[in-house]
């Protein structure tokens, strides 16, 4: 596969940027999620509001199938959350009794309340989520040009990126998912495992020669417990699994996430190719997602010619849309839905592999911009140094880091980064 990078290119706003960092502490990098609904106090799914600081998702899963003895295949959830920061998300159980206690076993993740529901909390069953974000190493007296840049993006709209944390801490997520999807299973394992792959931290240096040299009983020894993927794959390596069984020893969570960061980074490649072309605007051909119901509908060069389809464009009901492939994804006509294939070709994926493949979802259409609501700005000073603190809400599936990057205009991936 070539390596195409994920990340976005090209900003939105004209302004520069005001610098600084972000998440230098968890409580600087707060996550609200918005419920779809509330729990209605009868049913056999237990919901229970959880927070946890500085836990990632896959963690926060293995803490709650041991505490409830529970298969993964049990626990819902609406959207997954931030490792690093304070998040407040809410989790259903498929379970019959209420613990006695439920206080679980790890000091970093607590759980604020429990009701029971009837059904089983899914993806995507939320509004959105609000963030509370402390911006670090900055003059706090540039609110108002703060507030000026997050006004623009309520008005407009922020490209709808996929953030840094859609593929990991290595970038390398897609990777692993082209991997998967062309079934090219050593491949995986060593872009995974390995020390010729992408980036690495150093000191996993030593694991990922001994994977190299084969000595994989050697290399599971170092990978710990935060680390499911690669011990997985290690341990049936060890048992003398062959590599296609390897990757599914993983689990069908990791793989299918695997995909969706593939997908991410097709469609991070579509809109990086629209915002080449400046200003964002319905094209024929294009797929116009309502905001309102979520649907689509072809835009036509009649429509278009009657300006009607730009008044509610620049009205923010309506904005053109992107692909997030799958065998049941509605596809694009004319010059659009040749971009969005010639994407596809960049990754060196054939549109067919997203019917063959156990590990894809069935696709949509993914609107290119989205709107910031109820933002409010703030500057001030604490024991930590100043700060400018943002707040505003973003629809399910969108990246606060997104939002941020217009406003401080540094790298996604070094933003976390602190210079002082």
């Amino acid at each position: 596969m070539s390596v195409v990078n994920p990340f976005p290119q090209h900003y939105w706003l004209a302004q520069e940027g005001i610098g600084g960092v972000i998440k230098q502490r968890p409580e600087d990098f707060v996550v609200e999620e918005l419920p779809l609904y509330e729990p209605t106090g009868e049913g056999e799914h237990l919901y229970l509001r959880v927070e946890k600081i500085n836990v990632p998702h896959g963690e926060l899963m293995s803490v709650l199938r041991r505490y409830f003895r529970v298969p993964e295949r049990s626990i819902g959830y609406a959207g997954m959350k931030d490792k690093i920061g304070v998040t407040r998300q809410t989790i259903s159980l498929h379970v019959m009794k209420d613990p006695p206690s439920l206080e679980l076993p790890h000091q970093r993740i607590n759980v604020l309340w429990a009701k029971r529901h009837r059904n089983k909390l899914r993806r995507g069953h939320l509004i959105g989520n609000r963030f509370i974000i402390k911006i670090r190493q900055v003059d706090p007296n540039q609110v108002q040009y703060v507030r000026d840049m997050m006004d623009e993006l309520n008005r407009r709209g922020m490209p709808n990126y996929y953030g840094p944390q859609r593929f990991g801490y290595r970038a390398n997520n897609h990777i692993l998912g082209a991997a998967l999807l062309r079934e090219q299973y050593q491949e995986l394992l060593d872009e995974l495992l390995g020390s010729c792959g992408s980036s690495f931290p150093e000191y996993q240096r030593r694991r990922r020669e001994s994977y190299d040299a084969r000595k994989w009983d050697k290399a599971a020894a170092e990978w710990s417990v935060a680390d499911q993927a690669e011990l997985k794959a290690c341990n049936a390596l060890c048992a003398g699994k062959n590599p296609g069984q390897a990757c599914q020893a993983i689990g069908s969570t990791w793989l299918k996430f695997m995909v969706s960061a593939l997908t991410s980074a097709i469609f991070n490649r579509v809109l990086e190719r629209r915002l080449e072309m400046g200003d964002i605007q319905l094209l024929a051909g294009d797929l116009a997602f309502k905001y309102d119901s979520r649907a689509v509908f072809l835009v036509t060069e009649d429509e278009l010619k009657t300006g009607t389809l730009d008044t509610r464009l620049k009205s923010g009901e309506i904005t053109p849309s992107g692909p997030i492939w799958g065998d049941k994804m509605t596809q694009c006509h004319g010059d659009v839905g040749q971009w969005e294939h010639q994407a596809l070709e960049e990754f060196d994926i054939p549109a067919d592999r997203f019917s063959q493949s156990n590990w894809t979802a069935p696709g949509m259409r993914r609107p290119l911009l989205v709107p910031l609501k109820n933002t409010e700005v703030d500057g001030g000073s604490d024991e930590h140094g100043p700060y400018i603190s943002v707040a505003f809400e973003l629809t399910r599936g969108s990246f606060a880091t997104v939002a941020l990057r217009e406003i401080m205009k540094v790298d996604m991936k070094t933003m976390t980064q602190s210079t002082s």
